[in-house]
């Protein structure tokens, strides 16, 4: 039996509200003269939409009474425009079967009375926040139980102190004499700092309090900073720090990852305003750090060699240089007295043909001597180049041999295949240990006996957070009327292609294939190619059986001359008609083979591509061949799937009015990787009703640079004027082409923004949205609902009672669908969690989802059904997925589009590179052909 759909409510018919776009945030000035191509915009909107017209009165926060006669424009500073207010929450979702789940979230007391603030000011001026802290904790010794009058202040390692009470001054300057060492000498020295702490105000908890009541006022962050603090710092002493995460070899026995690193585990600490209060999130964390090893050891284990026999290569130098620049190493060739140096670089010459000057007369002495003579010891690996310290006016030389590395150094570069692989085994753990990990650390902590708890008055519960949950129904999926199985609920998030066609089959009259790899004979591609054809038109596509040219053979180094060759090949056979899709097998380890083969289709030849493996091609599963055939299919236009509610216009504020539903994220180059620009992708659906077929658009923009740059951009051209474009108009006018209709109700799922990024990210790209729109008609302003989706938070849910097999899946996660909207979320913001897959392994993470604006007006329900549903609607696999498709989708585009920045220009590209907004300068990616960017090539 169907389970019973949802009733729309009441839809009442409205023309379009006009909305002023927001006003320019980028101080663009006003041309008179704009000019829109003809064909490039809408037409009237009072023209019948046929089916299902007509919308529900918006009742929601309309943008021109948000702009109230001023001029809005975001901040691009760190201080975010307030003058925005996010979405209120509508109520509560009813919607699914209640259940109760454990979060790890931990209830915190707060402090009744207001909290006081100090500024501290240390003279001679110090760059480390790690030294600040140590002066401050020696002057807390010091004169704690004197001039402190027996307070316990906190200090955040810059300029702020607070204490629980008053102090006995408003301002005092002590003397505070420090030991330490000099990281380029070695040497141990005295340093004397003057502190002068001063009173700076009252911080009031008022506002805080008001919050956590339900009261709509912003986030009062100094009162977070402070009680973070305090709640850091014990810990802080105990763990070495790192961002939010606190890491240590005591906490469970370091693993080794290979290449001289370890595996540390550790833990996440933040304070949150809640529904139930203020809460303390804390979640398990493993991350790689270097392995105390010898560093002869170390240079062993990143070489994969023998290096205590044969000298190095210039090659095998350069990586010894780069893995251990920066990182501290101690000596331990002078008994108790270990002495702590930076490595700034490594010698050319080997040890022994080392020399120095021993004094200002230019007496020189070789290393080697010199370390016999000085401490008695003979240097062994004198093959070896030294280890180069300290500064460049004066270098000191250590032999590898005679140094450690010092325990505690985080490493922050990438890590290898085998190492991501050691470190995800090491750290995947299973619902049940995690939560037991996550209440040990809470109890080893102590909170209890934490005496800066204790001091400012906060208690922390000792519980897990025991949470009213959801578990939303799986939408019906429709098939194709020929399969056996033309309608299908799935259990569970998963199900298969048995008895089922796709329900729009894609046609493929003209394909090729290259084979790339050496080990693959062509009697074994052929074999392959035809076992992937029967599974296409099996899953209900219309396949030719053979290819256009014979199976071709090339080299990998050799892939633009061989695509070339193929394609040119395939076109003069076919008279004019073009290829359709090439099938390309790589070898199993192809380096930039498959990033610079999708850079040539989809930029050069507008050619669609699948790219399979060797180890696939020689082992064929009908589960590979089945998952191939779904992804070929969406990439020559055909749909595998549709929600049935789609078909029988029941989505609620979907299926009433033509709705496009857009994803958009950006991704930002690795860490280390200065120059690389980040990239902005968006995808935006083109079926209505239906909902599955997203076009998608890449652009690159300045590095680490999160607002989308190319949502909506205007340029001068010296024959038309003021010309308008960007991504959000092409893909509604792309959706206008595909429905014969225009939008008038925008849904935008924004990936990858963290909380601190809301304001700005939400009032530039709705403004940017606002005039998209505006460009293709004066009053064209469809209603938005605007939502975030974040990944990367630290909220995980856990089964009640972990026994009852009725409320987990197989791998012991909660129940896909299962929704939190109360108790962790925020006190009046719009967000929910929601976990919409099936666990495979390891702990599931939900998706946080956070509705910043809705002119829609969703209720919890709606919104929150919706976006279960469409994932069930991911075209991958047949699974139902952890966020939301067009989410998906983007960040897919985006990770293919760093394949299209050309590694021969990117090394010396200054030339032809466009000035953004904010006057730095990117690269333009190269275009998408026409043929690739309105179909799905992205998946």
């Amino acid at each position: 039996m169907k389970m019973p759909h949802m009733q729309m409510r009441d839809l009442k018919e409205n023309h379009v509200l006009s909305r002023e776009p927001l006003k320019s945030s980028m101080n663009q000035k006003k041309s008179p003269k704009m000019i829109i191509k003809s064909g490039d915009r809408f037409e009237d909107g009072k023209k019948s939409l046929g089916r299902r017209n007509g919308r529900r009165r918006c009742r929601g926060h309309k943008v021109d009474r948000l702009l109230d006669g001023k001029k809005l424009e975001p901040s691009m500073g760190s201080t975010p425009c307030k003058s925005l207010m996010f979405h209120r929450r509508p109520g509560y979702g009813q919607l699914g079967t209640k259940c109760m789940v454990k979060a790890n979230h931990f209830l915190a007391e707060i402090p009744g009375s207001d909290l006081s603030h100090y500024s501290v000011d240390i003279n001679p001026e110090v760059a480390s926040r790690k030294l600040n802290k140590a002066i401050m904790t020696e002057l807390v010794k010091l004169y704690r139980n004197s001039d402190l009058g027996m307070r316990l202040p906190v200090y955040d390692g810059r300029e702020n102190l607070y204490t629980a009470g008053l102090l006995p001054f408003t301002s005092k300057e002590f003397t505070v004499i420090l030991v330490d060492e000099n990281e380029g000498t070695g040497n141990a020295r005295k340093r004397e700092f003057k502190v002068t702490i001063k009173f700076v105000a009252l911080a009031s908890m008022a506002q805080l309090r008001n919050l956590l009541s339900g009261k709509q006022v912003d986030t009062p962050q100094e009162a977070l900073n402070i009680i973070d603090t305090v709640l850091r710092e014990l810990a802080a002493q105990r763990y070495i720090s790192v961002g939010r995460f606190l890491y240590s070899p005591n906490i469970k026995k370091p693993q080794a990852l290979g290449g001289g690193l370890e595996s540390w585990r550790g833990f996440y600490q933040s304070i949150r305003p809640t529904q139930m209060g203020l809460s303390l999130n804390i979640d398990m964390s493993t991350t790689a750090f270097f392995e105390p090893l010898p560093v002869i050891d170390f240079v062993a284990q990143i070489l994969g060699k023998d290096v205590y026999s044969r000298p190095m290569s210039d090659a095998d130098r350069v990586k010894v240089k780069k893995a251990l620049r920066g990182v501290k190493v101690e000596v331990t060739h002078r008994g108790n007295v270990r002495r702590k140096y930076r490595v700034s670089g490594l010698t050319n010459q080997p040890t022994r043909e080392l020399i120095f000057p021993l004094d200002e007369h230019m007496n020189m002495k070789s290393v080697v001597e010199y370390f016999l003579e000085m401490y008695g010891y003979t240097i062994r690996y004198a093959h070896l180049p030294c280890l180069q310290v300290g500064n460049e006016k004066k270098v000191n030389y250590l032999p590898l041999e005679a140094c450690k590395i010092v325990e505690g150094q985080r490493y922050t570069k990438g890590l290898n295949e085998k190492q991501i692989t050691s470190l995800l085994k090491v750290s995947c753990q299973r619902p049940r240990e995690q939560e037991l990990d996550i209440l040990q650390t809470v109890q080893q902590n102590g909170f209890d006996q934490d005496p800066y708890a204790r001091e400012f008055g906060i208690n922390i519960d000792g519980k897990l957070a025991s949470i009213e949950a959801r578990v939303l129904p799986a939408p019906w999926l429709k098939y194709n009327d020929n399969g056996k199985e033309i309608e299908y609920l799935p259990q569970f998030g998963q199900w298969n292609m048995m008895n089922k066609k796709v329900i729009n089959g894609s046609t493929v009259r003209y394909w090729a294939c290259i084979n790339f790899s050496r080990s693959v004979q062509e009697s074994t591609a052929r074999g392959f190619c035809q076992e992937l054809v029967q599974m296409c038109q099996i899953s209900g596509m219309e396949f030719n059986r053979d290819p256009v040219i014979p199976i071709y053979s090339a080299r990998p180094d050799q892939v633009k001359k061989a695509l070339k060759y193929v394609y040119h090949a395939a076109t003069n056979k076919l008279e004019g008609k073009e290829l359709e899709l090439l099938i390309a097998i790589l070898p199993d380890n192809n380096g930039s083979l498959y990033g610079d083969l999708k850079r040539i289709c989809e930029t050069d030849l507008g050619l669609i591509s699948q790219c399979c493996l060797t180890k696939h091609v020689f082992k064929i599963s009908r589960h590979y061949l089945a998952n191939l055939s779904l992804k070929i299919n969406v990439k020559m236009g055909g749909r595998n799937t549709v929600l049935l509610d789609a078909l029988s216009w029941r989505i609620p504020l979907v299926s009433d009015i033509p709705t496009i539903i857009f994803g958009a994220d950006v991704t930002h180059p690795e860490s280390g990787e200065d120059s690389s620009p980040s990239i902005a992708a968006v995808v935006a659906s083109q079926d209505w009703p239906e909902v599955t077929k997203y076009a998608g658009l890449v652009c690159a923009q300045p590095h680490r640079q999160e607002l989308i740059q190319d949502l909506f951009k205007t340029w001068q051209d010296p024959q038309r004027g003021t010309v308008t474009g960007g991504m959000i108009r092409e893909l509604l006018l792309a959706f206008k082409k595909a429905t014969g209709q225009k939008p008038l109700r925008i849904i935008f799922y924004r990936d990858g923004v963290s909380e601190g990024q809301f304001y700005q990210v939400l009032l530039y790209e709705l403004d940017a949205i606002r005039k998209a729109c505006a460009s293709l008609e004066p009053t064209y302003q469809p209603p938005v609902t605007f939502i975030v989706v974040q990944k990367r938070h630290h909220t995980r849910l856990f089964a009640s009672n972990h026994s009852d097999r009725s409320s987990t899946d197989k791998s012991g996660n909660i129940l896909p669908g299962t929704v939190v909207d109360s108790k962790i979320c925020h006190p009046t913001e719009f967000d929910f969690y929601l976990c919409s897959h099936a666990g495979i392994q390891g702990t599931s993470r939900p998706a946080h989802y956070h509705v910043l604006w809705d002119e829609n007006n969703f209720t919890a329900d709606e919104i929150q059904s919706l976006t279960n549903n469409l994932c069930y609607t991911y075209a991958r696999c047949t699974r139902s997925v952890s966020v939301v498709p067009p989410a998906y989708y983007a960040h897919l585009a985006a990770y293919r589009a760093r394949f299209y920045i050309d590694p021969e220009l990117s090394e010396n590209a200054k030339a032809r590179c466009t000035r953004t907004s904010n006057g730095s300068s990117v690269r333009p990616l190269p275009a998408l052909k026409e043929r690739v960017k309105n179909v799905m090539f992205y998946c």
